[in-house]
């Protein structure tokens, strides 16, 4: 597959920044509620959004609700759900209506978990997830599952890093990042999006599709992100050398 370069320092310098979460900005954890935000992590999201005058979001597979409970109050842009659910920066917020069939579905989910240690559902706001990483040996029985499920309800089929999810269809990462980038602070930058699985494709190809570039992080693979960066920790020291560079260029 083809090198990607590592992202130029000055990447940000005139960007909309827009952040997967897991995997991303933060290690994968066992499960979901085990992931910590450090006093570095929260500390560089603050200075992005003042260097780039609050034109930095995230778009994330968990809900809205679950990434404030990991920061705390956080005058961010925050896209949950795959971007179901948007909490502009201001406080106000973009909801659809909940499918029922999402009850019966974590139900029948919470069953097929009970019979093999190391599977884990996530309840979600606007979907359900299966995790099969305490059983990766559980993959095509968890895939087939979801994808019965799927058929059954109409719902879409998300996969990602050792997990399936049933969610209401009609939004991903890429329709987020498109959303996100009508509408003021972000209107009329480049957007430039970090992620590190399939789920953040779309928003790779969107920010393409817009003058902007991808970043993915993690392990070489086919993608349409432009650069790569290779685990979470050099992630975060590229957020904070690109930082300071857009703080440069902004104060020249």
């Amino acid at each position: 597959m083809p090198h990607k370069a590592v992202p130029p320092r000055d990447l940000l310098q005139d960007a909309a920044l827009l952040l997967d979460f897991d995997g991303t900005l933060v290690e994968l954890a066992a499960r979901p509620e085990l992931v910590v935000v450090d006093e570095r992590l929260s500390a560089l999201l603050g200075r992005l959004a003042e260097t780039l005058g609050g034109r930095v979001a995230i778009l994330s597979g968990r809900s809205v609700e679950s990434i404030l409970g990991l920061f705390g109050p956080l005058p961010l842009t925050i896209a949950g759900s795959h971007g179901l659910e948007v909490r502009w920066h201001d406080g106000t917020t973009s909801l659809p209506e909940r499918p029922a069939a999402l009850d019966r579905i974590r139900s029948i989910m919470t069953d097929f978990m009970h019979t093999t240690p190391g599977l884990l559902v996530e309840e979600k706001p606007f979907g359900a997830a299966l995790h099969y990483r305490g059983a990766p040996e559980m993959q095509t029985q968890a895939t087939a599952l979801a994808q019965a499920l799927a058929n059954e309800t109409g719902l879409h089929l998300q996969t990602g890093k050792m997990m399936v999810e049933l969610r209401l269809g009609g939004a991903d990462k890429g329709t987020a990042l498109n959303q996100l980038m009508e509408r003021a602070p972000m209107a009329g930058f480049r957007p430039v999006f970090l992620g590190d699985d399939d789920t953040d494709e779309p928003a790779m190809a969107a920010a393409a599709a817009r003058g902007g570039a991808g970043i993915l992080i993690g392990a070489a693979r086919p993608s349409s992100a432009a650069y790569r960066l290779p685990d979470v920790a050099a992630t975060l020291d590229w957020l904070e050398t690109a930082c300071a560079q857009a703080a440069t260029g902004h104060s020249a």
